[in-house]
């Protein structure tokens, strides 16, 4: 190729870059501003390796009240959530039936005792003839038989009022002890029949944790084992327990033993059914401790944002995790991580990878100020 030809292409390809418009610079993340709140350390806590227990909280006192006669529902005195007392009337039943047959039968006592009066006068009148040889074994014996068929009659009449009054008694539903109404099922003007559930009664001050646990797990749990554990409706109070009865049978269906634990304080909720979960203290660790807010997942696999307070720098980093801590809701640490060490309280999605920070005032919070924040 010509000289001149090659000089000509050479100051082509110059005029032509720079006549190309520079590309802009890719724009950097602005700094994040961090109080000392945003921040904790990492810390040591006791993880508890004990059988994990979950259930409700149940009371031990507890009564559905169902009827006992067939009768139209008059009137309901009670809501859910008031208070009973022992005795109190609750539900008051038609008694206009039974009080016609408890009528019926005092009537009939009367008249069967009238006859059992009058038989009765008759022996003894035909006793004393007898005696005196004015009348006839035969007829004594007679007599003697009238005044057991109508002594017989008179214990069936009495027998059909004290049933007649019993059953007026059960048209009138009450409260079996000292406690809550917890499901009214009923309203005025409806059939009650035999058997149905109309209310049912909580002793509030009886509550205990009727939960489950795996019966692989049964060789761990002895009578009087404290218990540590949660109640939802609570997330900021750890209850403690201790283990008052196992159940002797495993269910077939789940492989599960029911457990009772008894509240170790007077700190029992007062609402029933709530869920619970915790664990019974066999034995324990310490470990590193993380909670589920500062962790990110990225598939299966979770990361933190560790803070690195001499750079003012954050970089994710990979974690590795035992199993959640049913008690405490967190996650023992079993690698990515050192004691001491900072990391986001609760990150967010925006962040990046060696994106910059700085603290609100200037200042970092110091470790045992961020250990002490977390309650860890």
């Amino acid at each position: 190729m010509p000289r001149h030809l090659l000089v000509l292409l050479l100051l082509a390809g110059v005029l032509a870059a720079c006549g190309k418009p520079k590309e802009p610079a890719s724009a950097k993340p602005p700094a994040l501003l961090l109080a000392p709140e945003d921040v904790r350390t990492v810390g040591s806590g006791d993880v508890a390796q004990g059988p994990v227990i979950t259930g409700s909280i149940q009371p031990a006192r507890r009564a559905d009240l169902r009827a006992e006669v067939s009768a139209v529902v008059l009137q309901v005195l009670r809501e859910n959530g008031e208070a009973v007392k022992n005795g109190e009337l609750l539900v008051r039943l038609d008694d206009t039936a039974i009080r016609d047959s408890l009528a019926s039968a005092e009537e009939s006592a009367r008249a069967s005792g009238q006859a059992f009066e009058q038989a009765e006068r008759q022996v003894q009148r035909l006793k004393t003839l007898q005696a005196q040889g004015m009348s006839s074994m035969q007829a004594l014996e007679d007599a003697e038989v009238r005044r057991n068929n109508t002594q017989s009659d008179l214990a069936a009449a009495r027998a059909r009022v004290v049933s007649a009054r019993q059953q007026l008694r059960r048209t009138e539903v009450r409260a079996p002890f000292d406690g809550v109404v917890s499901d009214r099922k009923v309203s005025a003007g409806d059939t009650a029949a035999i058997g149905k559930e109309m209310l049912k009664v909580i002793d509030p001050r009886s509550m205990r944790f009727e939960g489950l646990v795996s019966a692989d797990r049964m060789h761990e749990i002895q009578l009087g084992q404290d218990v540590r554990f949660r109640v939802n409706g609570y997330p900021q109070a750890e209850f403690t327990g201790k283990v008052r009865r196992v159940d002797a049978a495993a269910n077939s269906t789940t492989r599960q033993v029911e457990v009772l634990v008894e509240f170790a304080d007077g700190n029992a909720p007062r609402v029933a059914g709530l869920y619970a979960e915790g664990r019974i203290a066999a034995a324990g660790r310490q470990a590193l401790m993380l909670s589920e807010a500062s962790l990110v997942r990225v598939g299966d696999k979770p990361f933190v944002w560790r803070v690195n307070a001499r750079e003012k720098t954050l970089s994710m980093v990979p974690v590795q995790l035992g199993e959640r801590d049913a008690r405490r809701g967190e996650y023992p640490l079993r690698g990515g991580l050192a004691e001491g060490e900072q990391i986001l309280r609760n990150p967010g999605t925006t962040l990046v990878d060696g994106q910059r920070f700085e603290f609100v005032g200037g200042a970092a919070p110091s470790a045992a100020a961020s250990a002490a924040s977390t309650g860890s």
